[in-house]
């Protein structure tokens, strides 16, 4: 499969953010999945390939998943269902594409974490805390939580890093009752997931879930419990107390550091046997998810 670093669609023109391209259709939005891929917040030069086909693929395995419990934005993935002229583009978007409805994002990240890992560490290490809320003494990194813990982040633009915030503050962001809601389902959905994920030998670490408001209801928007917004660890390779392998961009993040790459301006070409390395734990983690071969 070609790498698709964005897509081009006559007449129009999308709002590009580190990775997805979306048209604005009105009350509609298309959001295609490029091969674009971002490290410490900074857009490489080459792209990874199939990775939004990954990507989308993934997402909408796990809409499929949690349908008749949790209202999503998905309309259709089929190119066939879209509006001209983007029907007539199956080249740049078939299986990386979504028509979804367009909503009122709210301005949060909702975090969910059932292990100890990543800035969730780190905080812990200086403070015992993760995003405010006390855990107990001696947990080592990776560890399993005791239960599984809500730390919201705000949003941050391209080139910027997603703050942690309490939940006190989400509340005052979004309103108690909004908070609450999302922090509930949140919560709710992972712990569905994860006990789906060990079922295929795959340990959910954290993910993030974002939430649109539309006809005055809350509904599950943006790509879902993919290798790009969770943490998933092959159970067979766990162990407390160091990194575990992961399933995302922890090639490139590797490389990057090797070369001591600055984490800020323009992105570097990252050599074949990365990007091949790369393409290849996306496409492993669709398939031990999904349980089908990748096709496209």
């Amino acid at each position: 499969m070609s790498t698709v670093l964005q897509t081009n669609i006559a007449g129009t023109q999308p709002n590009r953010g580190k990775v997805r391209d979306i048209y604005d259709l009105g009350d509609k939005l298309l959001i295609a999945a490029t091969d674009r891929i971002s490290a410490f917040d900074v857009i490489m030069t080459n792209g990874i390939p199939s990775k939004g086909v990954v990507l989308t693929q993934i997402s909408k395995f796990w809409f499929e998943f949690f349908a008749g419990s949790v209202e999503h934005h998905l309309i259709s993935d089929d190119v066939a269902d879209f509006p001209a002229p983007f029907c007539e583009h199956a080249d740049q978007l078939a299986g990386r594409s979504m028509l979804v409805k367009k909503v009122e994002v709210l301005p949060i990240e909702c975090v969910v974490r059932g292990y100890l890992a990543g800035s969730g560490w780190k905080e812990y290490q200086a403070s015992q805390t993760v995003c405010g809320v006390k855990l107990p003494a001696g947990l080592k990194q990776c560890a399993k939580l005791p239960e599984l813990i809500f730390t919201p982040a705000t949003k941050a633009e391209i080139g910027e890093h997603d703050e942690n915030i309490s939940f006190e503050r989400a509340a005052e962001i979004v309103g108690s009752d909004k908070a609450s809601y999302v922090r509930d389902r949140s919560v709710e959905i992972f712990a569905k997931a994860s006990e789906y994920a060990e079922s295929k030998g795959l340990i959910l670490a954290d993910t993030k879930f974002e939430w649109g408001l539309v006809d005055g209801k809350i509904i599950l928007i943006d790509e879902v419990l993919t290798p790009d917004s969770s943490r998933f660890w092959p159970a067979d390779k766990y162990e407390a107390g160091r990194d575990q392998e992961s399933f995302d961009k922890q090639f490139v993040r590797n490389y990057l550091e090797e070369i001591k790459f600055d984490k800020s301006g323009p992105g570097v070409e990252l050599p074949p046997d990365i990007v091949k390395k790369t393409s290849a734990k996306y496409i492993d983690a669709y398939e031990r998810l999904t349980g089908s071969n990748f096709a496209w």
